[in-house]
């Protein structure tokens, strides 16, 4: 078997497994192998289910042998450490949670799962995805495949690096701010963050509950609508969960091509994405992108976000306001880590949390207490929720006059381990495009559109409006059908 086999995108191993070209134990085997390999240098994989992945495969090449099997049955795939997976750690990158066993699983890992989908292992992330770089982990940080001096971005940086790696054809992410399609632009892959509520929250230990968000990570947009097809859906558990009827995300893919298949998309070009700040090599990116959109026949047009700017200020209140009171329940008492001596209950509270949260997390606890606190409500977190309306009608005007708006993912490409790590505000700046598509609830996507001088990938953004999934889909996958960005693979993992 060679490795350009088992390191296609998800849609053609789904073709190669219905064709009895490939076996599922074999891939799986094959994987195993290139993990083993490969996540010493990126850490990657906190946990890898060996044995229960190759149970997995084994059942799905039977039920192949039936005529059975679905188009994701015996496909391998990793899951971010946030979401729950029943008897398997779910660390949440924390030592916290270091030695916590999941009693139940995730919806969308349920849903992955019931569609034949093999679990590899949990991935690395920001812990309590709070970050931007994955440098947050008490695991250690995840380095990018193509340079091992940068970071992947965060929160899900491990599972962008290990679809970037070839590690897995596909891996689950959220997205609070950004921390799905941030991390996919720094590591070279495609991630979409749906419509908030499309996908349940049911079993994703909640950081910001009004923005955290499940999504995907995959090699192609079409991986993308796959995925995303089989992990939506309606969940009674979950009360922010939508009830409406299921979708195709891959529809329009699936329609005939055209030599003008993008004919009538207006895309918007906000203004104030053009500002100071964004890298001269992003910006030639995205121009070279928009160049190739108007030729497969959409059409530019400029727009304004007056309120966008406001974005990163109203999201750090919102988040840790709410990361405050989430994290709460992780007091010592019920699970997770307990200090080893203490005199009474409150200093066993105080020196649990204090040995079991790091640095960045205690730090959006204390602002998110404070804004919550008697005096200061009204003047912090009311008011940024009426800014976050603001926001929101300045999207719903917007599209008014556009189809998509795009964009960079990020202001830069990845920078190096330990950069920002001093300059929290710098750090938060890096999610600049990406978290109004977490304040207004709508759906977004970063796919691969170049490299920097450095060698370094290069994402751009596709925002749509509530429940435009299919169409952002449809127009990355156009892209991609005229352009290889997404192909390409880092030299050290390519073989």
């Amino acid at each position: 078997m060679s490795p350009p086999m088992i390191t296609a995108p998800l849609t053609e191993l789904s073709q190669a497994l219905a064709a009895k070209r490939l076996s599922s134990v074999e891939l799986v085997e094959g994987l195993l192998a290139r993990i083993d390999r490969g996540n010493g240098r990126l850490n990657a994989f906190l946990t890898i289910d060996r044995e229960r992945a190759l149970d997995a495969a084994r059942s799905a090449d039977v039920q192949r042998s039936r005529g059975t099997a679905g188009p994701l049955t015996g496909i391998p795939i990793a899951h971010k450490d946030v979401l729950m997976t029943e008897g398997l750690k779910t660390t949440c990158g924390s030592r916290m949670l270091e030695k916590f066993i999941a009693p139940y699983s995730a919806f969308v890992v349920e849903q992955l799962a019931s569609g034949g989908m093999v679990l590899m292992g949990k991935t690395n992330m920001d812990e309590f995805a709070m970050g931007s770089s994955n440098e947050n982990s008490f695991f250690g940080p995840v380095t990018n495949p193509w340079n091992a001096d940068y970071v992947a971005g965060g929160s899900s940086g491990g599972s962008a690096a290990a679809v970037a790696a070839r590690l897995v054809p596909a891996a689950t992410g959220t997205d609070t701010g950004g921390s799905i399609r941030q991390p996919a632009a720094l590591s070279g892959v495609c991630g979409i963050k749906p419509t908030y509520g499309v996908c349940s929250r049911y079993g994703l230990v909640a950081f910001a509950s009004s923005l955290d968000t499940p999504g995907v990570f995959g090699q192609t947009a079409a991986d993308c609508a796959m995925l995303l097809t089989a992990m939506a859906g309606h969940d009674a558990r979950d009360s922010t969960s939508l009830d409406r009827p299921g979708e195709d995300y891959a529809r329009d893919i699936d329609a005939a091509v055209t030599s003008k298949p993008l004919a009538g998309l207006r895309i918007g070009l906000p203004r104030e994405y053009a500002g100071e700040g964004t890298d001269a090599a992003v910006a030639r990116a995205i121009e070279t992108a928009l160049a190739e959109f108007r030729r497969l026949g959409a059409v530019t047009v400029d727009i304004s976000l007056p309120n966008v700017h406001l974005s990163v200020p109203v999201y750090y209140v919102i988040a840790s306001a709410e990361a405050s009171s989430n994290l709460s329940r992780f007091d010592g008492v019920r699970y997770g880590h307990r200090a080893a001596s203490y005199s009474d209950l409150d200093d066993m509270y105080c020196k649990t949390r204090a040995e079991g949260f790091g640095a960045e997390v205690k730090r959006r606890i204390l602002v998110g207490t404070y804004v919550l606190s008697h005096g200061y409500y009204d003047a912090y977190y009311l008011k940024a929720q009426q800014v976050r309306r603001l926001i929101a009608d300045d999207f719903r005007r917007a599209y008014d006059d556009c189809d998509l708006i795009v964009g960079p993912t990020s202001p830069t490409a990845a920078f190096r381990l330990g950069e920002k790590s001093d300059d929290p505000v710098k750090m938060y700046l890096n999610d600049i495009f990406t978290i109004a598509g977490n304040l207004t609830g709508a759906p977004a996507m970063s796919i691969p559109c170049g490299f920097d001088e450095r060698g370094l990938p290069i994402g751009l953004q596709i925002q749509g409006d509530h429940f435009a999934e299919a169409r952002i889909l449809n127009a990355a996958h156009r892209f991609q059908q005229v352009t290889d960005w997404h192909r390409r693979v880092p030299p050290e993992f390519a073989a």
